[in-house]
């Protein structure tokens, strides 16, 4: 099946909220509270979107999880095969604006793509993403017309397949310390790259590069398009030896006074470091979502494993213990895809929003994605951190079995582990997402001074002994959500107070904020989620989805609890610590705690009777 826009698609974006003067910012969840409504979910995909995630899993199914050993097997030729394929379904053209030959698709539609092609094995996901993000997506973005008329129409159709040549032996986390020159020729008329690249996914067999490099003593480096021609003075290392991910093609690439045209620098000079950051920030939403079906196929694997195997006369899935790994991979999957898809949609929004008022599709794209950077580098962290628990998990629901390579489950772990290093390490993105936030403040797009003050106050008030009116479904996980805000308002904002601009320094600290942060945001939206389909499908119908967000809510206060108050004992003293943890108490304390066994219980009962995940349906 080829796949084909149409207005319907393009424009489904532009929904009634769309156009409300006070749409959410990015890193706003944090300092408003937003109505069930206003997100989106998995739900809400129009039939149009459903239709393009069914033929995506019918691939999926047909193409690469049938084939999962051949890709054990370092076939690298059998994933260019599949990519070929994927470009004939139109697969790799979803986020390519039509002018070039692409479907020029929303990004909730992309994001989906990404969702459902991605889950069935980690080589072919890495080949997927790294071609249709980072290695065609930069010369969508920050290309000239010329640029992109000869170069993205062939990426889009599968015809030609990019790399990204970015990291060094020298330069990984930090980017923009790269030593790879671009010296100018006598003539002007090209430049002469000279360096060596690692870790570059589909080197093997990519037709084009994008390269950065430094030229003379500037401070930033820049984006050049380098066609791959060994007579050009491009060698390549051997494939890469790696723990997981075997048939991508990971390789080595050595550039050697490689001539580049002038006219191939992408974007301006001294543009790469802001090209790089950006890519990155698409690239970690993507990422999410690419952990999403993984998640999905693993637990798929483990309910029906454990519904087979008999040990001491029943099924294993009648152990509660069992039950209780079953369980916790359906909440990781359900609370994933409801931050996700959220994201995805006020990304999606934002772009709209700003095609309307005349910015290009490159500009609307580049800062409808910058403007939720946050959300971005939040889920990157949790759901890369998910795939892997419900991967380890899912080996041990196998036992013995798990451990073998002859199942699915050894490759799935192994796989999994990439995705924590990926699009910048989960330990660099947490102290993004509280370094961006505070930038946010200061900039006066997030308000959070005014909210952290009433916080200060209300610590000093008396607190209130009324009883709150719980009746309606979710409101008390809804204020539960509400006061770990203040948690994280009262925690930040006090070390902000201490260190002011040398905050950055004190990393630890930054990781508890962090972890607050990302389990405030994740939290909220499964229950958003939750509610909102809640008054449209009715009670009944969502009672699994409502204790998948009770329980997850109910883990991510201890989280909570935890992070603040290591965070608290390690930089205030006296008064002010015993006042804050006090506050930490107040703020995390349950009126009606859940039960978790019996949710436990409630929510694998139902994945066992499915023999699936069925919730994204």
């Amino acid at each position: 099946m080829v796949l084909t826009p149409s207005l319907s698609s393009i424009f489904y974006s532009l929904s009634s909220y769309i156009m409300e003067k006070d749409i959410i910012r990015g890193g706003q969840f944090l300092v408003k509270d937003v109505p069930c409504d206003a997100i989106f979910t998995p739900e809400d995909l129009n039939e149009e979107q459903k239709m393009m995630r069914d033929s995506v899993k019918e691939f999926a199914d047909r193409e690469l999880w049938a084939n999962w050993e051949r890709f054990e097997a370092k076939d690298y030729a059998f994933t260019e095969a599949c990519m070929k394929k994927a470009g004939e379904m139109g697969l790799l053209a979803v986020a390519v604006p039509e002018k070039y030959e692409g479907l020029g698709m929303g990004f909730v539609s992309t994001v989906m793509v990404c969702d459902y092609i991605s889950g069935a094995t980690g080589s072919f996901s890495t080949a997927f993403g790294a071609h249709t993000g980072i290695g065609t997506m930069p010369i969508t973005l920050y290309g000239t017309e010329e640029q992109k008329q000869k170069y993205v129409p062939k990426l889009a159709s599968g015809e030609w397949f990019g790399a990204y040549c970015l990291t060094e032996p020298g330069a990984g986390s930090d980017a923009n310390s790269g030593k790879t020159k671009a010296v100018l020729s006598e003539d002007g008329s090209h430049y002469l790259i000279s360096g060596q690249k690692m870790w570059i996914s589909n080197a093997g067999f990519c037709n084009l590069f994008i390269v950065f490099a430094r030229i003379e003593d500037d401070k930033n480096i820049t984006g050049f398009i380098i066609e791959n021609d060994p007579s050009n003075g491009i060698s390549l290392g051997d494939e890469e030896k790696k723990l997981g991910i075997h048939s991508s093609s990971t390789r080595q690439v050595f550039f050697n006074e490689t001539k580049v045209p002038v006219e191939n620098m992408l974007s301006e000079r001294g543009n790469g470091f802001k090209i790089a950051m950006n890519a990155l920030n698409v690239g970690r939403i993507k990422l999410a979502a690419g952990c999403l079906d993984a998640q999905r196929r693993v637990l798929g694997e483990a309910v029906n494993y454990a519904n087979e195997r008999i040990q001491f006369k029943t099924p294993i899935m009648n152990f509660g213990a069992i039950k209780a790994k079953i369980a916790q991979m359906a909440i990781n999957a359900y609370v994933g895809e409801s931050a996700t898809y959220r994201a995805a949609k006020d990304i999606e929004n934002r772009i709209a929003i700003r095609e309307a008022a005349g910015n290009s599709h490159q500009e609307a794209e580049l800062k409808g994605v910058e403007e939720f950077a946050i959300e971005c580098s939040i889920l990157k962290v949790a759901v890369s951190e998910d795939i892997q628990q419900t991967a380890d998990e899912g080996v041990q629901v196998f036992g013995g079995m798990g451990f073998s390579a002859d199942t699915p489950m050894e490759s799935a772990w192994r796989d999994a582990r990439i995705s924590r290093i990926y699009e910048g390490t989960n330990e660099i993105n947490r102290m993004l997402t509280v370094g961006m936030l505070v930038k946010k403040a200061m900039k006066g797009h997030v308000d959070l001074l005014g909210p952290a003050t009433a916080v200060g106050e209300e610590l000093m008030g008396i607190p209130s002994f009324e009883v709150p009116d719980f009746s309606a479904c979710m409101s008390e996980e809804k204020d539960m959500v509400h006061r770990l805000k203040k948690v994280f308002l009262m925690v930040a904002g006090s070390a902000v107070q201490k260190f002011g601009p040398a905050l950055e320094e004190h990393q630890q600290l930054l990781l508890c904020a962090s972890d607050i942060l990302i389990e405030t945001y994740m939290a909220e939206s499964a229950i958003l989620r939750t509610e909102k389909n809640v008054k449209r499908f009715g009670e009944d119908a969502q009672k699994t989805q409502i204790a998948m967000a009770q329980l997850y809510l109910y883990q991510a206060v201890d989280i909570v609890i935890s992070k603040a108050k290591e965070a608290i004992v390690s930089f205030a003293e006296g008064d002010e610590q015993r006042m804050m943890l006090m506050g930490l108490k107040r703020f995390t304390k349950y009126t009606n705690h859940p039960n978790v066994v019996a949710l436990r219980e409630q929510i694998a009962d139902k994945i066992a009777a499915d023999n699936r995940y069925t919730f994204d349906a």
